[in-house]
């Protein structure tokens, strides 16, 4: 259970929980918003993230044993919960919280990967927080004019995120890595690659 197997597993997708929380209530209206149908989805998102987070230290067959045993109970909740709204027409048809109920109600199987693995996280937030600095500097890319040049930047800063998702000091990875490639410049074999990465 603790490995991911790709097969009939759909991994192309991992939903975003928080997707409904916006889509249904925005930020600057959430305090005003106690005693809605928008303001209970937050309420039980935020519990299914409570127990989700007090697993994070268990290796991944205890995640998975606990998602199945505490998490699961709160995700089926909240699906239940949201085909009663949806059943009982409790929003309106065209609105945002429906818009968000109708969105999760039909990526049910996908948002629930989660709970049939120990390492798989409830969110893609990890992605999109390695994915925010290279947004962020997308003018300074502009400067690249060539193919290999973008692939030489890709190659870069893939190296670089890798570093920091593992704990490392991306300059200091960077400098071991160019230091210890000029000892195997006359390499054919590029086994040693293997003993260079994180």
């Amino acid at each position: 259970m603790s490995t991911l197997n790709k097969k009939g597993t759909d991994f192309s997708v991992l939903f975003l929980i928080l997707h409904l929380a916006y889509t249904c209530l925005p930020k600057e209206q959430r305090d005003k918003a106690k005693g809605t149908v928008a303001h209970e989805a937050l309420e039980r998102i935020a519990g299914i993230y409570h127990m989700y987070n007090q697993l994070a230290e268990l290796s991944a067959e205890e995640k998975y044993r606990k998602r199945q045993l505490l998490v699961k109970l709160l995700v089926e909740a909240l699906f239940s919960w949201l085909k009663k709204v949806r059943d009982e027409k409790m929003v309106p048809e065209g609105g945002k919280t429906m818009k968000g109920v109708n969105y999760y109600l039909n990526h049910e199987k996908q948002f629930c990967e989660f709970l049939n693995h120990g390492n798989v996280p409830l969110d893609n937030n990890a992605t999109e927080s390695a994915l925010r600095n290279f947004c962020m500097h997308k003018h300074t890319w502009r400067l690249i004019d060539t193919i290999n040049g973008a692939k030489a930047s890709a190659l870069v800063y893939s190296i670089v995120e890798t570093a920091k998702a593992n704990g490392l000091n991306p300059f200091r990875y960077l400098e071991f890595l160019l230091t210890e490639m000029m000892e195997h410049e006359e390499d054919t074999d590029y086994c040693f690659i293997d003993d260079l990465l994180p």
